[in-house]
């Protein structure tokens, strides 16, 4: 290992914005999904930074892994000898996950516990400890969304949850409520995945998150994963897949005894089928979640992820998707002005998609001035720099390029694009 240690490994958490900290409690969370205590603290990480520590234990490698998603030796470490044949670290972390998953109800119910003592029981309060912690996450998607910070931080609530089915005893119902719990975090950290646009490792969480569904017999959150699961298809441009993932949602029980939930599914529909071209089938969609939305009983108690997002607003975004998606972009624009308007203080990530999407809705439309005066009214840092968003001021970019590439509005954006590029690095 180098004077200045490990490099790469430094460069990857900076990559992913993980502090010494936040690794550390990424790759425990990991070894406790797995059924292993996590012993890894802020001084171990700094030892592999440093070069102090060139090939972790067995286990922590193979969490590595799992973290990053790819082997030991893209992350900087070395081995000085050959590691034998099916080692931990030279299973892929796919197939870590993969075995984790499959594996969590058989380690649940396998593990000993100690002769010396009962287990301790689990109740009420660490169901609300964990949804309290459930909460700040949610609350950090919603400020910047897509990171993969958020992701780690989702799965290792999951991982805690199926930690204390494996430690302690619990009611039936408790338990239920620990794999909705379990799978609950898991679809978050699927949607941080699709948000941030990696779509492989969204893929990976929804297995995960529909079998932990499955078992808490819960359809409120076999509702959230399978809609979520619409949304991944949606963005990989899948919308067979989409509309048939969505539809799973939509005929869930919670689906046709809550009207929020019915409106959130037509709605979601709405942007789905705009990808297919039906501008029918969107209208009466987005017909269907308006008259849902308006019947639902608002007083009525609703898990956080659902309370914590979906109102009147979301549905008006969902509306410019679907538009922009037919390229109406005159009733895209009216939409993406309402949600704006609606929008929650605290909706900051949907504020800057709404924003870039209203921005494209304009330059459909020839507006050129309006466009780029409202693209650049996303800020810099840290939304605008938000995957989706980064995506669609690059599409904006091109479009404005290829429709007035000589205009002085083009030159306007040019000039603030490179602006902002060399600020980024000169940080």
């Amino acid at each position: 290992m180098c004077v200045k240690g490990n490099q790469i490994l430094r460069a990857r958490m900076i990559e992913c914005g993980f502090t010494q900290a936040e690794l550390a409690e990424a790759v425990n969370a990991d070894l406790r999904a797995a059924g292993y205590e996590g012993t890894v603290s802020d001084r171990t990480v700094r030892n592999w930074l440093t070069g102090k520590t060139n090939w972790p234990h067995p286990r922590q490698r193979s969490a590595l892994e799992a973290v990053f998603g790819c082997p030991m030796n893209e992350l900087g470490f070395t081995s000085r000898r050959e590691e034998p044949s099916g080692s931990a670290s030279t299973r892929s972390p796919v197939h870590r996950r993969s075995f984790v998953t499959s594996s969590a109800g058989a380690a649940l119910t396998s593990m000993r516990v100690p002769a010396y003592g009962a287990p301790p029981r689990v109740g009420l309060g660490d169901i609300r400890r964990l949804v309290s912690k459930f909460s700040l996450v949610i609350a950090s998607d919603h400020r910047y969304g897509g990171k993969l910070t958020i992701e780690t931080q989702a799965s290792a609530l999951a991982g805690e949850a199926i930690a204390l089915q494996a430690r302690g005893t619990a009611s039936q119902r408790l338990r239920g409520a620990l794999y909705g719990c379990a799978a609950s975090f898991t679809s978050s950290a699927m949607w941080a995945a699709i948000d941030g646009c990696r779509f492989d490792a969204a893929q990976r969480h929804f297995d995960r998150a529909s079998s932990l569904a499955a078992m808490s017999g819960d359809s409120t959150i076999q509702f959230r994963i399978w809609s979520h699961a619409g949304s991944l298809y949606r963005h990989m441009v899948r919308p067979a897949d989409a509309l048939a993932a969505n539809d799973v949602a939509r005929n869930l029980p919670i689906a046709r005894r809550d009207s929020m939930f019915a409106s959130l599914g037509h709605a979601r529909h709405a942007a789905i089928q705009g990808l297919n071209g039906d501008a029918r089938a969107v209208r009466q969609a987005l017909g269907h979640a308006q008259d849902a939305l308006q019947q639902a009983n608002m007083d009525e108690q609703r898990p956080v992820w659902m309370t914590a997002f979906y109102d009147q607003a979301e549905l008006e975004s969902l509306a410019v998707a679907a538009y922009l998606a037919l390229g109406d972009y005159e009733s895209a624009e009216a939409h993406g002005h309402r949600s704006l308007a609606l929008l929650r203080p605290e909706m900051h990530r949907t504020r800057v998609i709404t924003t870039a999407r209203v921005a494209l809705a304009q330059l459909g439309q020839g507006e050129l001035e309006p466009a780029v005066t409202t693209a650049m009214s996303i800020p810099a840092e840290p939304t605008g720099q938000h995957p989706r968003v980064a995506s669609m001021l690059r599409d904006f970019g091109y479009a404005l390029r290829f429709t007035a590439r000589n205009s002085s509005h083009n030159r306007t954006w040019d000039e603030y694009t490179n602006e902002n590029r060399r600020s980024r690095n000169d940080d």
